[in-house]
């Protein structure tokens, strides 16, 4: 009984922690607190939890690996729409609130920002993920199909890390420690994948 009532909340509670980091942004917006350039602030927190949410999916399957904890797998779908809505939010910050959807400013910043041409393939990689992440799809398409086209997602991961090292002017702590993490759960799949 306590294990159904565990396996039937996971869900519903995951999904409302998933929305914490989108509330305490605006919450910080909303009373002044997010520094002296609230508009790169709330774009670099919406990236910065758009790559969390990215690599806490690819963490799924090694989690269930290493631990036999199966439920997890049922959050894989979830996590990973979040990772999009996340990254969907942090271009569209920068498109809309950063460059007033001035068009040639922010073309001539995707060729001549090479971080910035990362950013847009990591998202473009992700829709046909995210468009492709129902059942209904799944069935139509296939399981088999299905599985090659979501392992764009750790080229997608890698587009985001990329963007966020060539990003940053300074203090590469955190965008080591992203790629680490990555390297490590490419490395926990190959593992699995060859042994």
């Amino acid at each position: 009984m306590f294990r159904e009532l565990t396996r039937r909340a996971l869900k519903p509670i995951v999904f409302i922690l998933c929305l914490i980091p989108l509330i305490w942004l605006i919450a910080r917006g909303f009373t002044g607190n997010l520094g002296a350039n609230p508009i790169e602030a709330l774009i670099r927190g919406l990236g910065d939890w758009a790559l969390r949410f990215l690599l806490i999916t690819l963490a799924v399957t090694p989690v269930r690996i290493v631990t036999g904890w199966l439920a997890v797998a049922r959050l894989r779908r979830m996590l990973g729409l979040y990772a999009f809505f996340y990254a969907t939010l942090h271009m569209l910050s920068y498109v809309g609130l950063d460059h007033l959807f001035n068009w040639s400013v922010l073309w001539e910043d995707f060729v001549k920002r090479i971080y910035i041409t990362f950013g847009v393939s990591a998202l473009v990689l992700l829709i046909p993920l995210a468009v492709t992440s129902s059942d209904k799809i799944v069935r139509k398409i296939g399981g088999v199909v299905w599985r090659r086209l979501h392992r764009i997602v750790y080229v997608a991961a890698i587009a985001a890390v990329t963007h966020y090292f060539l990003m940053i002017k300074a203090g590469y702590t955190e965008p080591m420690i992203y790629a680490a993490v990555l390297i490590i759960l490419f490395g926990i799949r190959l593992y699995k994948k060859w042994a």
